[in-house]
């Protein structure tokens, strides 16, 4: 009897063993495959964005066709877009538990459209676009193998890693966002392997085959760690995660505003495009149009305005909730570093040292992802500052609640122990019920 539990034993353990080495050679094929995919289509996307923005900034009458633009993309998307219209939501609810397709022409119709935001001078980023393509790829490459629903959610996470890991040059980050994005709280270890080959993948293949560069910012003097020092962090935090808040809620506030003010999605559109030349007018300044990379240089090498945190916010919002294309991320990131620059002379702090926190840590509220936050401030800052990254993360994370930009995320655990969640509950159906005074619970 013994003997023949050895046996099994050893059979069963190469059984394993063979299972493991296929499960893995599997996924290499297919979240490499998914990678190179993102990949490509990042580096596309990375070198067609920098060619509009060199044309926007050489033609500054461009931006009075921003409204023309965006009533063209409307229009677009009106006619073609389908349910390719909820953007970024439509993957987290396909993975969640959708059997809707992610159409193909997503990843064109998003690409044109953020172009057109970016050439005509909206203020947008590029994270959503480059999420929203590698879905839709995934989802493509997907169909092209017949794969069952389990690795269709699974190559659909590859395809949001493999995005986001080569349209910033963190593969780590992209690794995590991709599986902590779907339910705050949760992470689906089940797609860690693959994601992180489809990250990896892409990220290589932006840089190393298509020679794409990212930049990095210089974080200078890390300070000692001490109670004050500390204390200053966490107050900065807490303002992080409050304000990454107001970002969210005034983007869905305007979202839902111009809609019932104007039926039309294209009049939406280009009224939008006016408020924004009206407030550039107003204000005398351009910096808050494109993705805003300037201010984020500016606010570790230079200086900026101590409410430029405050215009790049408000032209975003404008922006998107109008109905043009691009993603949050990088506006975020500008928010997050303008303001961590302004905090600086009142906490007395370095400025680098507290735009780079605040680079993670707002845009770590408004996407309740911590993990991956804290892991590209890593990739992107260096080790050096690890503890102080890891707590601005955590307080804006926990002072952000029960918000986000994406009103599709679900709650899969709760942030606080005084209020609780039906499972399946999203941030858009969480908002519902506080603005009806409900108990979540």
């Amino acid at each position: 009897m013994t003997r023949l539990k050895q046996r099994w034993s050893a059979a069963a353990e190469k059984w394993w063993f063979a299972a493991s080495w296929g499960t893995l050679l599997k996924w290499i094929i297919l979240g490499g495959g998914v990678g190179i995919l993102t990949g490509t289509a990042s580096a596309f996307f990375l070198k067609s964005l920098d060619f509009v923005t060199d044309i926007r900034l050489a033609h500054p009458w461009l931006l009075f066709l921003l409204p023309l633009g965006g009533a063209l993309v409307s229009l677009l998307y009106f006619k073609y877009g389908g349910s390719s219209a909820k953007g970024n939501n439509l993957i987290l609810e396909q993975i969640q538990a959708g059997n809707e397709p992610v159409m193909l022409r997503m990843a064109p119709l998003v690409l044109f459209g953020t172009l057109i935001t970016h050439l005509f001078g909206g203020s947008a980023g590029r994270e959503g676009t480059a999420v929203q393509m590698g879905g839709s790829l995934a989802d493509w490459f997907g169909k092209m193998l017949k794969v069952g629903p389990v690795d269709r959610r699974i190559l659909l996470i590859c395809g949001i890693s493999g995005g986001f890991g080569s349209i910033f040059g963190t593969p780590l980050a992209g690794t995590v966002f991709g599986l902590e994005v779907l339910a705050i709280g949760l992470i689906s270890h089940e797609a860690l392997i693959p994601a992180f080959i489809a990250s990896f993948v892409g990220n290589l293949t932006a840089t190393s085959f298509w020679g794409i560069t990212h930049l990095h910012y210089p974080i200078g003097d890390i300070p000692s760690l001490t109670f004050v020092v500390l204390l200053k962090v966490v107050i900065a935090s807490i303002l992080f995660g409050l304000t990454s808040i107001l970002f969210s809620e005034l983007t869905h506030a305007l979202k839902k505003g111009y809609t019932r003010w104007f039926a039309n999605p294209m009049i939406k559109s280009a009224v939008g495009g006016v408020v924004i030349i009206v407030l550039v007018y107003v204000l005398g300044t351009r910096d808050y149009l494109g993705l805003g990379i300037p201010l984020i240089q500016d606010s570790f090498t230079g200086d900026v305005a101590p409410f430029a945190f405050l215009g790049k916010l408000v032209f975003t919002s404008l922006t998107l909730g109008a109905g043009f294309q691009g993603g949050e991320v990088t506006p975020l990131f500008v928010i997050g570093a303008t303001l961590g620059h302004a905090l600086s002379g009142f906490l007395h702090l370095y400025a680098p040292f507290l735009a780079a926190l605040g680079f993670v840590a707002v845009f770590c509220g408004a996407t309740n992802t911590p993990i991956a936050c804290f892991l590209m401030g890593i990739e992107l800052f260096g080790a050096e500052g690890a503890v102080y990254l890891f707590i601005a993360c955590l307080v804006s994370y926990l002072f952000s609640g029960h918000t986000g930009i994406y009103t599709s995320q679900q709650i899969g655990i709760s942030k606080s122990q005084f209020t609780s969640f039906p499972q399946g509950t999203t941030l858009a159906k969480a908002k519902l019920l506080r603005k009806k005074g409900k108990d979540p619970s």
